[in-house]
């Protein structure tokens, strides 16, 4: 399928923010860090009586990984990527339940999921939005929110500050990027994607994000001076553009 955008029907002052799993619910931990979703509703509320407006694409975190982990202990290994693709899924539906109730009496009063039902009357200023089918991450998803809604900007919340062109948990070495073309991106995630997979864009995504022209910056997700200098278009901020 090939996707166009028009960039004359953009929406101003609105984003998609991609909240990665290892932000609010990290493997390390194996909880959700209750201090962080406090002050992640309090930044938001700031957000939006400034006239802002979010889609807030929720990651799997730790319950994503302890289910699969689960099932496959359960069955011996023998998991289809189907099977994963669906438990990290339902992972990314319950956390979308669970911010929803952040914003209960300012969002949109259902999480989206579906992605081939686009409503375009929601004027909601906050709108929660989970994982949709198996082949694709909630970083696809974001892509394809971004496209419906003709939002310019995906911000994708991780917990790293920004892109490397290695993994730095790995190689000491490796060298932080400020900026990156999609095909550059492409170059270090590959183009194959494959359940839980931890790349800083998933590849069938960056695929889809080249082919539209959306920019997305990766940043830390707990760094909310950070985040509110990308909101009001500040070029001094610490992040990776991908565009």
């Amino acid at each position: 399928m090939i996707y166009t955008r028009s960039m004359e029907k953009k929406q101003l002052n609105t984003f998609v923010l991609s909240v990665g799993g290892s932000v609010f619910a990290p493997y390390s931990s194996g909880k959700i860090d209750i201090d962080y979703l406090k002050a992640f509703e309090a930044f938001i509320r700031k957000q939006v009586a400034l006239k802002r407006r979010f889609f807030i694409v929720t990651g799997g975190g730790y319950t994503a990984r302890q289910y699969r982990d689960a099932a496959a202990q359960a069955v011996g290994g023998k998991l289809t990527d189907e099977d994963l693709d669906w438990l990290g899924v339902h992972a990314t539906r319950l956390n979308a339940h669970l911010f929803r109730t952040l914003f209960r009496d300012i969002a949109y009063e259902k999480i989206l999921k579906h992605y081939d039902l686009v409503d375009k009357k929601i004027d909601q200023p906050v709108v929660i939005c989970a994982g949709w089918q198996p082949g694709w991450s909630t970083d696809y998803d974001s892509v394809l929110i971004a496209h419906d809604y003709e939002i310019d900007t995906v911000i994708n919340l991780s917990n790293v500050d920004m892109v490397y062109d290695s993994d730095p948990k790995t190689n000491p070495q490796a060298k932080p990027l400020t900026k990156l073309s999609w095909d550059e991106l492409i170059k270090i995630v590959g183009k194959d994607w494959k359940p839980g997979m931890n790349t800083p864009f998933d590849p069938i995504a960056s695929k889809m994000a080249k082919q539209i022209g959306l920019k997305v910056i990766v940043c830390n997700g707990k760094n909310f001076a950070n985040l509110e200098k990308i909101l009001s278009g500040s070029a001094d901020y610490v992040g990776t553009t991908i565009e």
